[in-house]
């Protein structure tokens, strides 16, 4: 069984319990294909590799058409090695369906690039609560101060200032599968996971959850 799959976020809704409880959960599509097979007679360790997303074969450069049609799978956007047990199972060419993974009840941890905001100013980008807004303050938005003028005459790194916002790794963990639709290879997780719509996002095992 492999670790962990790749999937596109379509977006959220909201589901019912047994008992009548709403639960807010994410649609994750997650079906995949074997592209590869890592062996360590071949490559020094035991993986294989998996993609999602299909593309016109008019989009990929030679060499990579021969590693799709070597392996007997459409052309594909995204790929990723993953690592697991009982590996010769997995036979290039061959699909994983979401269930294969996963099923409800189970836990994961899901990891996607969070939305870009563009450049941010400090009172946004790090919760600051800003200065007096009477009296003519003039400091109700500014960063305040960032250093000393004699020692260490420098900027620190690492000094919590404007700039880009958003645009990277995010990992959300312990979030659960409440609903698995095996025939649109969908799943539905409970809470939001990181990334605008149609985002690429990876579902793994929970890594908490495993050790526990």
């Amino acid at each position: 069984m492999i670790e962990g799959i790749l999937g596109k976020k379509i977006g959220m809704t909201h589901i019912y319990s047994e008992a009548g409880e709403q639960i807010s959960v994410t649609l994750v599509k997650a079906g995949n294909f074997v592209v590869q097979k890592k062996t360590k007679q071949n490559d020094g360790y035991e993986a294989i590799q998996i993609g999602i997303n299909e593309k016109k074969e008019s989009r990929v450069n030679k060499p990579m058409k021969g590693h799709f049609k070597k392996a007997g799978t459409p052309c594909l956007y995204n790929l990723m090695e993953v690592k697991g047990d009982n590996l010769d199972e997995y036979k290039p060419g061959a699909a994983i369906n979401c269930n294969d993974v996963f099923k409800v009840g189970d836990w994961v941890d899901v990891v996607g690039e969070s939305k870009g905001k563009g450049f941010m100013g400090s009172m946004r980008r790090h919760h600051f609560s800003g200065g007096a807004e009477s009296h003519g303050s003039m400091h109700n938005r500014a960063p305040g101060s960032i250093g000393s003028s004699s020692d260490p005459s420098r900027v620190y790194k690492g000094m919590r200032m404007a700039g880009h916002m958003g645009a990277r790794n995010v990992t959300v963990q312990n979030l659960r599968v409440v609903g698995v639709r095996a025939e649109e290879n969908v799943l539905l997780i409970s809470g939001a996971v990181p990334g605008a719509i149609n985002g690429l996002v990876v579902i793994k095992k929970a890594l908490k959850k495993v050790k526990k």
